[in-house]
């Protein structure tokens, strides 16, 4: 054997040496870097809707767009109504959705009312989320127009992300909220993110409740006026969840740890959160 040949053999006999399991010895894997914040890239919306509610038709919610959660166990807030996919509990007339909660004994429950989905029918990865709406009012009601993860990709709640695009509790009559939950920051370590505003006419009149969701930030907006900014900040999914499909969800809740935290006035019922439109803008991707 030649010097030249040997020589050249010398870097491939060391790279094939074994480690004691067997197994070659590779050279050590780089360290990630950490990704980081995302950057801004002002991402704009479809002007046209990718998925929408005009409710100019009669009778129950379309089916092809809606579906429900149906049972009464108090939906982990000690809520004390029991959701049906009755027409008397949610109904489209007039151009209007109203999902109506009732003062009724129903399968050991005092109240009726209905929480739409559009799980498995309208799923969505960022956009704009834009619902027309008003609200109810009494001491005890909890209307909410809000969002949940499809697959619970990081696991259960709330671990893979909520978005409320509307919260409001009649005994606080006209202060609306729009709150973001995460492993980090959620309302059980009492560091949900979130932001309120008054609006004087919340139960009188119809307004425009919206989140503009991409990879960079969450915005919560009330006719078309900012309230609330959340900010990616890079660290993961325990303060990011939001880079998985989520779908709508609307409903009227009775009671329960926040909206009857000041007790339920039985007098106020029948209550309904009624709905103009749903819209739901695709983001441009950049």
């Amino acid at each position: 054997m030649s010097l030249v040949v040997a020589a050249m053999l010398v870097p491939m006999l060391t790279f094939a040496s074994c480690a004691g399991n067997g197994e070659p010895e590779l050279p050590p894997a780089p360290t990630p870097k950490p990704q980081g914040p995302p950057v801004d890239k002002n991402w704009t919306f479809e002007t046209t809707p990718v998925w929408a509610d005009e409710f100019d038709y009669t009778g129950v919610p379309n089916p092809a767009k809606w579906g429900y959660d149906i049972g009464g166990d108090g939906w982990g807030n000690n809520e004390l109504e029991y959701y049906t996919d009755s027409e008397k509990n949610a109904s489209v007339a007039n151009g209007k959705l109203s999902i109506t909660a009732r003062k009724e004994n129903i399968n050991g429950r005092e109240y009726s009312s209905a929480r739409l989905v559009t799980k498995g029918k309208g799923d969505f990865l960022y956009g704009r989320f834009e619902v027309k709406a008003k609200l109810p009012t009494g001491k005890g009601t909890w209307p909410a127009i809000w969002m949940l993860p499809t697959d619970w990709a990081y696991g259960g709640w709330p671990k893979s992300g909520e978005i409320d695009i509307m919260e409001h509790v009649g005994y606080d009559q006209n202060n609306v909220h729009i709150t973001v939950h995460t492993e980090a920051y959620n309302h059980g370590l009492n560091t949900q993110r979130g932001n309120s505003k008054v609006i004087p006419t919340a139960s009188t009149e119809f307004h425009v409740y919206r989140v503009d969701w991409t990879p960079y930030a969450i915005k919560g907006y009330i006719d078309d006026q900012l309230v609330l900014t959340f900010v990616n900040e890079g660290k993961g999914s325990s303060v990011w969840p939001f880079d998985k499909k989520f779908h709508l969800l609307m409903n009227l809740a009775v009671g329960g740890d926040w909206g009857g935290a000041q007790g339920v006035d039985p007098s106020v019922f029948p209550q309904a959160m009624e709905v103009d439109y749903v819209r739901v803008y695709k983001m441009i991707e950049k």
